[in-house]
């Protein structure tokens, strides 16, 4: 009877020191404390695609520019006479996320080349746009990359490197201020500014 109550005694003894010994909380060795996690409201983008590369577009391939053809000196035209009617019919527009010059847009960019083999001593200036989706570092590397391959077209079509000078305004000049699809579809474009140099 004693041994049984001792026995008791033990297995009880035992189970409570197991789950002691079980709801102490050791920290795991060689784990790395994660920073706490910041709290702050994360601006709304508003609707739209997910942004993804150039894909999708009925782009035809233009004709080969020579590699590593290096952009206008900034000054090269500087104090040159700008006309911004011109060459507006010829606005080149763009997919979403997209620098491809689409198959539709060609006939403008080689309309812009007739204009400038036909007078001779003038330039032009692509100006890259595009829609306010997107970060301000964003938008301005992708308005280059369209002024850039109109560029590109450009000089491909007989025009002359020192003729064509680009520049980006990212989503700063938008031609309709609008948050629709609508407005971003004009939004994305390359436009033309005629240079003339100044009257002597």
């Amino acid at each position: 009877m004693k041994l049984n109550k001792f026995t008791n005694l033990l297995v009880i003894g035992l189970v409570l020191c197991v789950a002691a010994s079980g709801c102490k909380s050791k920290k795991p060795v060689g784990v790395t404390d994660l920073p706490a996690p910041r709290v702050g409201k994360v601006p709304d983008a508003g609707p739209g695609a997910p942004i993804k590369p150039d894909q999708g577009t009925t782009a035809v391939p233009g004709p080969s520019v020579p590699e590593g053809t290096p952009s206008n000196p900034a000054n090269l035209h500087d104090g040159w006479i700008k006309d911004a009617e011109a060459l507006k019919a010829q606005t080149v527009h763009f997919d979403f996320d997209s620098s491809v010059i689409k198959a539709s847009e060609k006939p403008k960019v080689a309309a812009v080349a007739d204009y400038l083999k036909a007078n001779k001593g003038k330039a032009v200036l692509v100006e890259g746009n595009c829609d306010e989706r997107g970060t301000e570092g964003y938008n301005m590397s992708l308005g280059e990359r369209r002024a850039l391959a109109v560029r590109e077209e450009l000089i491909g079509l007989g025009i002359g490197a020192t003729e064509v000078d680009t520049i980006s305004y990212g989503k700063d000049r938008p031609v309709d201020p609008g948050h629709d699809e609508s407005a971003w579809k004009k939004n994305r474009r390359d436009d033309f500014i005629v240079l003339s140099p100044p009257a002597k």
